[in-house]
């Protein structure tokens, strides 16, 4: 496995997330125009984290061929909250997204809406299996190093040993790391697993399907104060997705960032 690039604090190598630079199927057929590709690298290595935020979300997204046909309508609502957090001066993003057959990767913290935008209409999707592990696994270790209020991941679908998973959320939960897990589509088996990674860190669940956009967009805001001002903040937010969030992370016992 090779290191995540850019980033330091992955130091353990049994817990590092996998980066590829280019497998031999993608030399064959790239996904990823090579300029697009030199956008993401200079991203990664000129975000930073600014002493202003006063929360701290990570973003991730599964980003295989199934969430193609909604990626360009979730770029778009993505950059209206990167918008409205940063005009608030208050929180920090880091974006994580998995493709392929291996490649996971993830920024680092930035306030900045325009840079988080940019990535995010770079990033193109491809074929391959759910790294939700790696997900959870990251967060895990961003945890040991720095307080982060949340975690935001949308996807449509699970491939992964959902036992294996349970134990990777319970140990966030422990940590006080809530996971906002967001489901594409209307797959049972799906649900139940994002529901119990929600459940076990103390996070909440919502499932979206084709209308949905508004409430989507919705959500996000929602995410964004909580991550930055716990339940008050959460509370102001006065919205559909916020009541909901409110009344799971209750009943979690989650009652602050």
């Amino acid at each position: 496995m090779l290191a995540l690039r850019h980033d330091p604090t992955f130091a353990d190598k049994e817990e590092r997330l996998t980066m590829s630079t280019g497998s031999p199927t993608d030399r064959d057929h790239p996904v990823t125009p090579r300029s697009a590709r030199g956008d993401i690298d200079r991203f990664l290595s000129q975000a930073e984290t600014t002493p202003a935020a006063q929360g701290r979300l990570i973003f991730a997204l599964d980003a295989t061929m199934s969430r193609q046909p909604t990626w360009d309508r979730a770029c778009r609502l993505q950059g209206e909250m990167f918008s409205a957090v940063a005009a608030s001066g208050r929180l920090s993003v880091q974006l994580l997204y998995y493709r392929g057959l291996s490649e996971c990767r993830a920024s680092r913290w930035a306030l900045d809406a325009d840079t988080l935008r940019g990535f995010m209409m770079r990033i193109a999707c491809q074929g391959g299996h759910t790294q939700i592990a790696k997900v959870l696994g990251h967060a895990r270790k961003e945890m040991g190093h720095q307080r982060v209020n949340a975690l935001v991941f949308i996807g449509d679908a699970m491939e992964e040993n959902a036992d294996d998973l349970s134990v990777l959320a319970g140990e966030l939960g422990v940590l006080g790391l809530p996971c906002f897990m967001v489901q594409e589509g209307a797959n049972t088996g799906v649900e139940a697993v994002f529901r119990e990674i929600a459940r076990l860190s103390g996070g909440a669940y919502l499932r979206l399907d084709e209308g949905s956009a508004d409430a989507l967009a919705r959500l996000l805001r929602a995410v964004a104060a909580y991550a930055t001002g716990g339940l008050t903040a959460l509370e102001a937010e006065d919205s559909r997705e916020g009541r909901l969030l409110i009344g799971q992370l209750r009943s979690s016992g989650s009652s602050s960032s």
